[in-house]
């Protein structure tokens, strides 16, 4: 039976040709329907199939994306929810979709300070402990070493053993005090050890002295207690250093040697290490009292001598008293050599990283700085910091700080000048803003500031803004809201592109140390005069330890310790002083 040839229909979409008349049988061959074999419709069939797959597979690649991308956001929700609506609060800036898979990326190695912080350190009692990294620029130094990551661990493990009223702490209360122990025995040895820091002096001096005294602590394995005394609440000033949940450093009021015995120990003490030594009669009792205030004299600071080290690491309460920062002769004391090398591989970074890790504003400070940051600093492309000091028995303002505050910053191209000509130079169409943040105890200074700025225009036509967050006219060292408005303003400098302090300024010490900033100091000014210099760039962010020994512990003679060991260094606002410096080798 003859079989019939099949019809191909046309379509509208394609433009197909029925078979030749050269090749009639291979119509008939073709074993595929409704295709032409070696034809343009087999062609035409496959791209369209293709293209069909590739459609779908496109569509299920989206849907994929969608899905993760879901996840991701889901996973991610509480981070970007604080970053988003933090940043938002604080800098007026929200995320963008393209911020946020590198802010989320970011977001955790930059809110525990590249390793400082514990990972369970967020804590709503302390809210600059998770939004900090929003405002401050990342640092330029090298993360802390891993060794001091294990350290800081190694110490809150510590800290939570051995803190007040835990059952170790309570166990070996009553063998610290010589008069718990029966006359001639020897206290018990026990797995905790105390040091206790008393407050002192004003704010940045006790910043620095209290960042001093827990890199001791680390050093000798003991557990860091702070003394609240002398009107400065330094739990309503800064949160509990150490993850949510850890006990406070802030020692009970139910210690052993009660706040009047504190309040007693002084230079004088006989139960200061130093007058043992005069006495000829250093005894292990279980306490000793360590004087190390800008008061103390040659024997007080053999503590920074290796054969004394030994001793005093054998006694269980050890209670220290200072306003100095005296880090850097730690550095001078062989049998830590080591130790110090692997905290810190970068020996200008000790405060940078101990005061980041020790000290974030309470939530009431918090909300000071980022409501000040957010109304006058956040949308400024450039932010520079100057604080002022003067010690000086008048007030002020005097005219050679203004005159040399304008030669610092014009010389060094800090600030720009203004022009005095009547006829303004040509404005930029998008100026450079930038805004200047002064402290001062002096109102004056910022006035005649503003108005320079606002009366002139700018050479280079940079729009600059003048702001001063307080002027309290005295220093109030026992004042708490004094020192709250302090503590704000210390950290707004930290907070700065460029700083400019003033010499001797521990104030100045502490925003530079946060920020991670190498200074402008101002040179310090004899009879009224604007120095030359005006001012002169530190070597190192560090603080300078303003009355160190000047003592060989080996020979029992006077030494210049600034000239022992490459990275410790005299300072450049103090020549007397030092500090500690990158260690070239």
């Amino acid at each position: 039976m003859k079989r019939s040839k099949r019809r191909i229909p046309s379509s509208p979409q394609l433009d197909l040709e029925g078979p030749s008349n050269d090749q009639p049988e291979m119509l008939e061959k073709s074993p595929y329907t409704g295709a032409i074999a070696g034809g343009r419709i087999s062609s035409s069939c496959f791209l369209v199939r293709f293209l069909m797959t590739c459609l779908l597979l496109i569509s299920a690649l989206i849907i994929i994306v969608i899905c993760v991308d879901v996840r991701f956001r889901q996973r991610s929700s509480s981070e970007l929810h604080i970053v988003d609506d933090a940043l938002l609060r604080i800098t007026g800036k929200g995320l963008s979709d393209e911020d946020i898979a590198v802010v989320t990326k970011s977001t955790s190695r930059s809110k525990h300070l590249g390793g400082l912080l514990a990972v369970d350190s967020d804590d709503k009692h302390c809210v600059s402990k998770h939004e900090s990294f929003l405002i401050r620029r990342r640092s330029h130094h090298r993360k802390p070493s891993t060794y001091l990551q294990e350290r800081l661990r190694s110490y809150e493990s510590l800290h939570r053993q051995c803190s007040p009223h835990t059952d170790s702490y309570n166990k070996s209360m009553t063998h610290w005090l010589v008069k718990s122990n029966p006359s001639g025995s020897s206290p018990p040895q026990s797995d905790c050890r105390y040091l206790v820091w008393i407050s002192y002096s004003g704010l940045g001096n006790r910043m620095l002295s209290l960042t001093s005294a827990f890199l001791y602590a680390l050093l000798t394995n003991r557990v860091l207690l702070i003394d609240r005394r002398g009107g400065v609440e330094m739990d309503e000033l800064f949160c509990n250093p150490f993850p949510q949940g850890s006990p406070s450093w802030i020692l009970p009021p139910d210690f052993a040697l009660s706040q009047q015995e504190l309040d007693r120990l002084g230079k004088h003490s006989p139960s200061g290490y130093g007058n043992m030594v005069k006495r000829n009669k250093v005894e292990n009792n279980g306490y000793i009292y360590v004087h190390l205030s800008h008061d103390y004299d040659e024997k007080d600071k053999l503590f920074f001598c290796d054969k004394d080290q030994a001793f005093l690491q054998r006694i269980p309460l050890m209670v220290l008293r200072s306003n100095n920062y005296f880090a850097p002769s730690m550095f001078l004391i062989e049998s830590y050599e080591e130790e110090l090398t692997k905290l810190f591989p970068e020996k200008d970074t000790v405060f940078h990283h101990l005061g980041r890790y020790l000290f974030h504003p309470s939530n009431t400070a918090w909300g000071l700085i980022t409501r000040y940051y957010q109304a006058y600093l956040a949308m400024a492309d450039e932010r520079i910091g100057i604080q002022i000091r003067v010690f000086d028995d008048e007030t002020g303002p005097f005219e050679y700080v203004i005159d040399q505050i304008l030669s610092c910053t014009s010389n060094n191209k800090l600030l720009p000048d203004v022009s005095l000509n009547k006829s303004s130079p040509p404005s930029k169409p998008k100026p450079k803003s930038k805004a200047l943040l002064l402290t001062s105890l002096s109102s004056g200074y910022f006035e005649r500031l503003r108005n320079r700025y606002w009366e002139h225009p700018t050479i280079n036509g940079d729009v600059i803004s003048v702001h001063q967050p307080s002027q309290e006219e005295h220093q109030k060292t026992d004042s708490h809201s004094h020192n709250m408005k302090a503590w704000a303003e210390m950290y707004l400098l930290s907070l700065t592109d460029v700083l400019v302090t003033s010499s001797w300024s521990t104030f100045g010490y502490v925003a530079q140390g946060l920020g991670g900033l190498t200074p402008w100091i101002l040179t310090k000014s004899e009879n009224r005069t604007v120095p030359v210099p005006a001012c002169v760039q530190a070597t190192s962010m560090e603080p300078c330890f303003h009355a160190p020994p000047f003592y060989n512990c080996k020979t029992g003679a006077g030494i210049d310790t600034g000239t022992l060991v490459p990275h410790v260094k005299h300072c450049e606002d103090m020549t007397w002083g030092l500090k500690l410096v990158r260690n070239n080798e």
